[in-house]
């Protein structure tokens, strides 16, 4: 079992390899794909199932602007949870979802941002993130949630070598476990995949199964 201090090791680790890229401009690139794909959906999409276990895209939309506002207000220093919880889509859920994916690839491109420390309640409240942890898990996220809209919507999703590069080892190092089954957990077991896709790679690890609904 791993214990504090071998996790805070593995997290230093991770922060120098991470280091080697440009953490703030692919993000970006993975939230701007995200908010190109739910440009295409219609109310009557709202209620399809996504990969997500459990989630229409209703839900998921939701879940997505509440963690853009979140993770935004962390990178203020702020760790209130109010701030992580779902809203209302609203009149025009395209729009508020714009919205919410404007605001957090605002809040990570102001100066020093990767010199911050992060609270995320998400994730724990006795613990403070890196910069570069806080962005690393955003990022991950919003190629996984890229992926879920467009297999939701019928979509194609493309991303370059260097954006899924990047990703890998981020999605190598979320946790496994019971945590993949607890309710409510964020990525569901690995999901065995003999795909040479690395995108594909990527969801499986995370518990998604690359030839979703089958």
């Amino acid at each position: 079992m791993a214990t504090e201090s071998d996790t805070g090791a593995e997290l230093r680790t991770f922060d120098a390899v991470m280091s080697a890229v440009d953490l703030v401009a692919l993000n970006a690139q993975a939230v701007r794909t995200s908010i190109d794909l739910v440009d295409h959906a219609t109310n009557a999409d709202l209620s399809k199932p996504t990969p997500c276990a459990d989630w229409t895209l209703h839900g998921l939309l939701t879940h997505m602007i509440a963690q853009h506002y979140g993770f935004a207000a962390a990178s203020r220093g702020d760790g209130n949870p109010d701030l992580w919880k779902s809203r209302p889509l609203g009149a025009d859920p395209v729009r508020s979802y714009r919205d919410a994916a404007e605001h957090v690839i605002a809040a990570f491109a102001e100066p020093g941002v990767l010199d911050r420390k992060f609270p995320l309640p998400e994730f724990s409240t006795d613990f403070q993130f890196s910069g570069t942890q806080a962005l690393s898990f955003h990022f991950i996220d919003y190629v996984v949630h890229s992926w879920d809209v467009a297999k939701t919507l019928g979509l194609a999703v493309h991303f370059d070598a260097e954006l899924l590069d990047a990703a890998l080892p981020v999605a190598q190092i979320v946790p496994g476990g019971d945590t993949r089954v607890a309710p409510g957990a964020a990525f569901g077991p690995v999901v065995p995949s003999s795909s040479t896709d690395r995108l594909d790679q990527i969801v499986a690890m995370l518990g998604r199964s690359p030839e979703w609904p089958r």
